[in-house]
């Protein structure tokens, strides 16, 4: 994305993210001489920012640690070493309840909103119908975001401000691994909670350490997600496919394997790593890092077009 297609843009990010717009790309040029050459693997983490404007909290009825709810806390930090290794890191500096870039980029609930929606927007979806939209009406827990109803350029303004360079950015990393290796592969990176919540199909349930998404095998060769599996097996985590998450909007629109693009979700279990309640680093933090890391390094070997296409 470049500073020319953002100066045409109608809306400006919140003043208060640090960036515009507020995302992060990590290459391994950033490294230097100490990173391995670039690879044709790509790690998004779009629900791991933590960076809630004032504006967005004065609107809210509940306080930050609240908010921070719905956020992949400390994920990006769990696959840091990717870039050093090789594989670009794709963050998102704004939080996923103030706008969700694994959604699509119009799909929003009318009952937020002061006035009707333009008929580009989708109103109806399973996500809608959990309150869980691009821009959420609700965090975990499901307790209610806002005071009042939003006018719809403030949905725009996030969307287009937010979620359109985020997937911008990514579009472009993918393009970048294919045209130079022949394929690519996705990772996206996320954590759940530890116990299904009330609106979720496994509401109550312990879940799974490890829930890997391939969109029921749609979305990535069935050999590299077996051996993904059989990895975190062997570090000792227990695993499922698909339940509760198959793969949201990133791993299924980007995903074309017909041409060589591979795309995969992964979801830890938060109680591996963090303190759910406190939004805090937890003893096994270190553990997870270190298989996360290992499983950068599997990911990179198998992401060459012998094994992804076979």
């Amino acid at each position: 994305m470049t500073s020319a297609s953002l100066q045409v843009r109608r809306y400006q990010p919140d003043p208060e993210f640090p960036h515009d717009p507020p995302i992060r790309v990590t290459r391994p040029a950033d490294f230097g001489a100490a990173a391995a050459a670039p690879t044709a693997l790509v790690l998004s983490s779009p629900h791991s920012g933590a960076i809630y404007p004032a504006s967005f909290q004065r609107a809210s009825k509940l306080d930050e640690l609240t908010l921070r709810r719905s956020e992949d806390a400390f994920v990006n930090e769990l696959y840091a070493a990717g870039p050093k290794l090789g594989a670009p890191l794709l963050e998102a500096l704004f939080p996923r309840a103030y706008c969700d870039p694994n959604r699509s980029a119009y799909e929003l609930d009318p009952a937020m909103f002061d006035a009707p929606l333009p008929p580009h927007v989708v109103t109806d979806s399973s996500k809608i119908g959990a309150g869980l939209g691009t821009i959420a009406r609700v965090v975990g827990g499901g307790l209610e975001i806002y005071r009042d109803k939003l006018p719809f350029h403030e949905a725009e303004r996030r969307v287009e401000t937010c979620w359109r360079p985020y997937h911008e950015a990514l579009q472009a990393l993918l393009a970048e691994a294919r045209a130079r290796h022949g394929v690519a592969l996705l990772l996206d990176c996320h954590s759940m909670p530890s116990v299904g919540g009330s609106n979720q199909p496994d509401a109550g349930q312990r879940r799974a350490d490890m829930v890997i998404g391939d969109f029921h095998g749609a979305s990535c060769n069935p050999r590299l997600v077996d051996r993904v599996e059989d990895y975190l097996k062997s570090c000792g985590f227990s695993t499922t496919r698909n339940k509760p998450y198959a793969g949201g909007y990133i791993t299924q629109h980007y995903s074309r394997r017909d041409q060589g693009i591979h795309t995969l979700q992964l979801e830890i279990n938060r109680d591996l790593y963090m303190h759910e309640t406190k939004i805090a680093p937890a003893g096994g933090f270190a553990r997870v890092q270190s298989a996360m890391t290992g499983l950068i390094e599997l990911l990179i070997a198998s992401a060459v077009p012998d094994f992804l296409n076979a």
